[in-house]
């Protein structure tokens, strides 16, 4: 009887009750048939795009800060953390499987009143007894119905999503720093021009006194002079006070204290600006890509694991404990094999009635799976919004920063015009400082597009979800 119980036990042991896991839903079929980006321009092409995206913008020290931040964040360091306590709980329950096995050893003393364990005994007095004993059992529980399994396969979806998170922890870190990068050199270049426009500004404000006090022009004119370069002055202070707070900004983000970056960081650089053409891939190439929609897809995997954990809940489960032990009143009994002594407990459970609790629980487990399939269907259209609406926007900052180019070297070519009126003695100095002026004004708004259309790029390769490299497999 008991061997034919476990060779039933053993074919039962095939059984995984549950759903299996057929892969996440169709989130955007559309956007897949198509085979490109609705949004993408003429300039985007279909290839596949590199994940060190930020070496295309060719500036060393980006590609030295990106690569230190990687290494040494904080962010990416409690990331990696999550990771590996989340391969722990794996590997923790993997061992359910195995059966378990324990020792122990105890040395028990005993003093009654006389008597007490020897009812036939006198009594009065004391008894004192010493006793040892030497003990093994073990315990397995044979998982019949696969809810072990089950909770095996919700452990490994659960670390791959770990690592999907990791992932997207560098996606994120290195558009950050790039975003930051380009904020500063775009500032450290509004500087010098802002510093130019404060000289301007005061030395129409000075000619507009001299005017003044030759009877020449009102006071109104004057007041107005000096007021805009009180502005200009401010305008300055506070680019020059932002150029310290992004210098700050990068070296936290690299995992470094504020300052520690300044040597590097404090040498003005141009923009750095993206490729002629950037290759964006499409959108199943997206969907592959974006660490969040896999992390998404293995929360909706894990979430499917744990319907089938629930389910084997609801059924029979068998275990085996077995115990060993050796012992008695002296020491040295603990070695002599005729005090052996072994039991072999062989236990069926399985819970008739417990008012609705397991079915409750798998309704529960079926809910958490509709709520993290809406999540990842959530994940995948918002992940291909950021991407539309990054490279709808990237299309219209080439246009702008083209412009802007067109609005500055006609303004620098006004200039020149006037510097040749100005030595004819057509117009005076004012006039031709007043045309510099709106050059520079002209050159920051030039200077603000360049860094608006890497940053647009940077946004482009952040949506794509670039940034990270799956690990080689282990060989």
């Amino acid at each position: 009887m008991a061997g034919a119980l476990v060779v039933a036990a053993l074919l039962a042991g095939c059984t995984t009750v549950g759903p299996n896991y057929a892969g996440a839903p169709d989130a955007a079929p559309q956007a897949v048939s198509r085979g490109t980006f609705a949004r993408a321009g003429a300039d985007a092409l279909a290839a596949a795009p590199a994940a060190r995206w930020w070496e295309s913008l060719g500036d060393p020290v980006l590609n030295q800060l990106v690569e230190q931040a990687l290494a040494d964040a904080p962010g990416i360091a409690a990331a990696n953390a999550r990771v590996a306590q989340s391969r722990a709980a794996l590997a923790a329950n993997r061992t359910a499987v195995l059966p378990q096995l324990n020792t122990s050893f105890a040395a028990p003393y005993i003093n009654v009143p006389g008597g007490l364990l020897s009812p036939n005994g006198e009594s009065g007095g004391r008894d004192e007894i010493n006793a040892y004993n030497l003990g093994f059992d073990a315990a397995w529980e044979i998982d019949l119905f696969g809810g072990t399994r089950r909770k095996i396969e919700a452990a490994s979806a659960r670390a791959e999503a770990a690592e999907a998170s990791a992932a997207d922890a560098r996606v994120t870190l290195s558009a950050e720093i790039a975003r930051a990068y380009v904020g500063l050199r775009a500032r450290q270049a509004m500087v010098g021009l802002q510093e130019r426009q404060v000289e301007i500004d005061r030395e129409l404000a000075s000619l507009a006194r001299q005017r003044f006090e030759a009877g020449r022009i009102p006071q109104q004119p004057v007041n107005g002079a000096e007021a805009q370069a009180f502005s200009s002055e401010a305008d300055l202070a506070k680019s020059r006070a932002e150029i310290a707070v992004l210098m700050d900004q990068i070296a936290v983000l690299t995992g470094k204290e504020p300052g520690t970056l300044d040597a590097l960081l404090v040498a003005p650089a141009p923009v750095p600006l993206p490729p002629a053409q950037v290759a964006v891939g499409d959108p199943a190439l997206l969907l592959r890509s974006r660490p969040d929609i896999r992390a998404a897809e293995r929360q909706l995997a894990a979430a499917n694991a744990d319907v089938g954990s629930r389910i084997a809940d609801k059924f029979p489960k068998i275990s085996f404990l077995g115990l060993l032990g050796l012992g008695g009143q002296d020491f040295g009994d603990v070695f002599d094999p005729g005090n052996i002594v072994g039991i072999a407990l062989p236990q069926i459970k399985w819970s008739l009635f417990d008012g609705g609790r397991a079915e409750r629980q798998v309704e529960a487990a079926r809910g958490a799976f509709a709520e993290a399939e809406a999540n990842y269907r959530r994940t995948v259209l918002s992940a291909l919004q950021d991407a539309e609406g990054s490279l709808a926007r990237f299309g219209a900052q080439r246009v702008a920063f083209g412009k802007a180019l067109d609005a500055e070297t006609r303004a620098r070519r006004n200039v020149e015009l006037q510097q040749q009126r100005l030595a004819a003695g057509t117009i005076g100095k004012p006039d031709r400082l007043d045309a510099e002026r709106q050059a520079l004004q002209l050159a920051m708004a030039a200077t603000s597009a360049r860094a608006e259309l890497t940053t647009g790029f940077v946004a482009v390769e952040k949506a794509l979800g670039l940034g990270w490299t799956a690990p080689e497999p282990a060989k």
